[in-house]
């Protein structure tokens, strides 16, 4: 569906798109010849990032910049009506995201702003969008950034990994609901690796050897894209696609094999899934 869309033209809006992989996102569907709704918090960043859009953009793409905030109903609606007055939505990037510190029974706040803006805000640009997608009947995409946290679940954030989690449940649902709605929509789970973005470089000045960029994450995105893919897991340049799939099948094998949540950290199964992500085999 994805080349589909991008041959028909269109608007594309992205949510998170002043920096990161939202930034790299907005910038190559510039290039790819669509019109590009850049939504994030008002700032310079966010300014700038506009005006490098317009600078790849066909003479004739609109290229706008809305300041929005995904916690807030009434922003995201705005986003959509204005968004919509501009041309039809090609494609529609839920991106926006934050990482706060979280434990199971601490950081309520964090807790809620996490929720607001990693899983609230997907679910308010799906149902700010998607009736009028539906309505207008075009091939489109829709992109919703989850993070292998919402998969493996790993221990350290379980406020992040729970907002993952459940963008990820959203994105399978929103799927099958296309689907059997007839909608020529398809809808992509995007899970980026160890990406080296602004969130990163604040603790750490220098790219990381095992990092990706933004930009690679994205080629990433878009090659799977065109081939169809719902889950786009994008390795990094320490874990391949290999390890990503058998260290999904050991998560889910807790559940079918009895084992206790999260073994893979548990020291009692480490020996077993130190040879089972090498080779395989258990």
């Amino acid at each position: 569906m994805f080349n589909e869309a991008v041959k028909r033209g269109g608007i594309a809006v992205v949510t998170g798109a002043a920096s990161g992989v939202g930034r790299a996102a907005a910038l190559r569907f510039a290039h790819a010849g669509l019109g590009v709704v850049l939504a994030d918090l008002p700032g310079a960043q966010l300014d700038a990032t506009v005006q490098e859009a317009r600078q790849l953009a066909s003479a004739n793409a609109p290229i706008e910049g809305i300041p929005t905030d995904v916690t807030s109903d009434e922003e995201v609606n705005r986003l959509a009506d204005r968004a919509f007055e501009i041309g039809p939505i090609a494609a529609l990037m839920n991106n926006a995201g934050i990482s706060l510190p979280t434990t199971a029974w601490s950081e309520m706040e964090n807790w809620q702003r996490l929720l607001q803006v990693n899983f609230f805000g997907v679910l308010r640009g799906v149902q700010a969008f998607m009736p009028r997608m539906i309505e207008a009947n075009r091939p489109a995409v829709v992109i919703n950034t989850g993070s292998k946290q919402g998969i493996t679940t790993p221990p350290g954030n379980p406020g992040y990994n729970v907002t993952k989690a459940a963008v990820k449940v959203l994105s399978e649902q929103l799927a099958h609901e296309l689907r059997e709605a007839g909608a020529p929509i398809s809808v992509h789970l995007f899970v980026p690796g160890f990406t080296y973005t602004g969130m990163i470089a604040s603790f750490l000045p220098e790219k990381p050897r095992a990092a990706w960029t933004s930009e690679q994450t994205v080629d990433h995105l878009f090659s799977r894209m065109a081939n169809d893919d719902f889950y786009i897991l994008c390795p990094d340049n320490d874990v391949d696609e290999t390890r990503d799939r058998r260290r999904a099948q050991w998560a889910i094998q807790d559940i079918t094999k009895n084992r206790p949540p999260l073994s893979r950290w548990h020291p009692d199964y480490a020996e077993a899934f130190a040879k089972f992500e090498k080779t395989g085999e258990q």
